[in-house]
């Protein structure tokens, strides 16, 4: 992928972020509208999968049909919300590889603070597929990014569903080399760093803790 940002604007993708933007939206509903986005949008961010062929045999013949190349790609949740998006994610690829990612805000320092991180052996031969369904401040996200890049990552993308201008900024300075792909880019983030319009917060309805 070589454009920093890329808006998925296919009709079912706008058409199921706007239920889940509605406040009425049950839990479950929001679960399993998450897990279908969460299926459109990789289809995006895993455009441009190496491939190879191999030979195979069909009920007629034989041919050399394409075929992924490389190790398997490595999925990364940023925990918590990560997950809703990592779950639809591999129904369509179950042979990922899976890490996670676990910060948390320091209140005096508003700096992220690790607190887990569980990632697949070589990073830097796989591409690296982060997710988290909001990018907001971008600060989070810009440090899991750089862990990654730590533990040998070279080849990452950020997938989200929701971005506020001020995250997109934020890591397109911290890691230009990293292509974003959501599903909307917002007006802004209020006061208390939540995307506007935006839908509240997604971990909050994904697990009904609200």
């Amino acid at each position: 992928m070589t454009q920093h940002l890329t808006i998925v604007d296919h009709p079912l993708v706008q058409h199921k972020l706007s239920l889940m933007r509605e406040k009425e939206t049950s839990t479950a509903v929001f679960r399993q509208l998450l897990r279908e986005i969460s299926q459109l949008l990789a289809y995006e961010v895993t455009r441009e999968l190496p491939m190879t062929t191999r030979e195979i045999e069909t009920p007629l013949r034989k041919m050399d049909a394409p075929v992924l190349a490389g190790r398997k790609l490595a999925l990364i949740s940023i925990l918590r919300a990560g997950n809703g998006l990592l779950d639809g994610m591999l129904e369509l690829i179950p042979s990922a590889r899976v890490g996670f990612v676990g910060l948390y805000r320091d209140e005096e320092t508003l700096q992220p603070v690790k607190y887990y991180f569980k990632v697949p052996e070589n990073l830097g031969e796989r591409l690296v597929i982060v997710v988290d369904p909001m990018l907001a401040t971008g600060n989070s996200s810009a440090a899991a990014v750089q862990m990654l890049k730590d533990a040998g990552a070279k080849n990452i993308r950020f997938l989200c569903l929701l971005a506020a201008p001020e995250g997109v900024a934020r890591m397109k300075e911290a890691h230009p080399d990293v292509p974003i792909v959501t599903a909307a880019v917002d007006e802004r983030l209020n006061d208390k760093g939540y995307i506007l319009p935006g839908l509240g917060d997604a971990g909050d309805r994904m697990f009904g803790t609200r």
